[in-house]
């Protein structure tokens, strides 16, 4: 494998959640989960993605929900994509004005069982139901791309066409309907957006979601740099026997790989 660092870092928090904390708790559980003896460090592309990898800069226990831009920006270096660690999904705004920062505006691929398109959610602008709204109607990003959705509300519908926001419904996804880009990206991964079967550590079961192969082959089929990700809403207090962990753990791992892949 050629020499390539990734940056990563760990978000601990979930203040913004709208229904059920815990996935402030979720970080180290993914680390663990990577590093577990059950399984490898080896992609299904055959790249071996040992801790060596990672730029780590740690986990971070956030007071402020204002400081996380400020965290991302300190860790964040041209040289390297970073990996972030959530958290609940309200992470993704501060984030992305951070990646902002670095690169401009990016194309996002924000893979969800909800459009988080909210203007505001029980009062909050920036609640866990609205980060994709702050990132629009701030033009962090030439293009939004939402796959996996099955929770589309009026407003919500209303918000994606204001913002022009392609959505890919789970009751219209089939393996043609992944999504196809021709810039870098940033990925923007909810776990929710996998049916209860799959990953039932989460807050918000939503049922009729993608399988863990379905995310797997959409990771997979990405052809252009992925300067970014996010990997959010996991809840370690509604895991059963740690099986969402191990299905974040291989999402970082499948993502790494693409990042390193498409990095030349």
């Amino acid at each position: 494998m050629r020499n390539h660092k990734i940056g990563l870092q760990g978000i601990l928090f979930d203040a913004k959640s709208s229904f059920m904390q815990g996935s402030a708790l979720a970080p180290p559980q993914i680390r663990k989960a990577y590093n577990s003896h059950s399984a490898n460090y080896y992609s299904e592309s055959g790249m071996e993605l040992t801790p060596d990898i990672w730029s780590d800069m740690g986990d971070f226990k956030i007071k402020d929900y204002f400081e996380i831009e400020a965290i991302t920006d300190n860790n964040l270096t041209k040289e390297h994509a970073m990996i972030t660690l959530g958290g609940d999904h309200s992470i993704t705004y501060p984030i992305l004005k951070a990646v902002y920062n670095s690169y401009g505006r990016v194309n996002i691929l924000h893979i969800d069982a909800h459009s988080d398109l909210y203007d505001e959610f029980e009062g909050d602008k920036f609640s866990h139901a609205c980060p994709l709204a702050r990132i629009m109607e701030e033009k962090l990003a030439n293009r939004l791309v939402q796959v996996g959705i099955r929770t589309l509300s009026t407003h919500q519908k209303e918000q994606a066409e204001k913002f022009d926001v392609e959505i890919i419904a789970m009751k219209d996804f089939n393996s043609e309907s992944i999504p196809k880009f021709d810039a870098p990206i940033y990925i923007s991964l909810d776990i929710d957006a996998l049916d209860p079967a799959y990953a039932p550590g989460v807050s918000h079961h939503e049922p009729g979601g993608l399988s863990t192969r379905q995310v797997l082959q959409i990771i997979q089929n990405i052809a252009v740099p992925i300067i970014g990700a996010d990997i959010v809403e996991y809840n370690p207090t509604r895991d059963i026997n740690g099986v969402t962990a191990m299905v974040c753990a291989k999402f970082l791992k499948e993502i790494a790989a693409r990042i390193i892949a498409n990095s030349t």
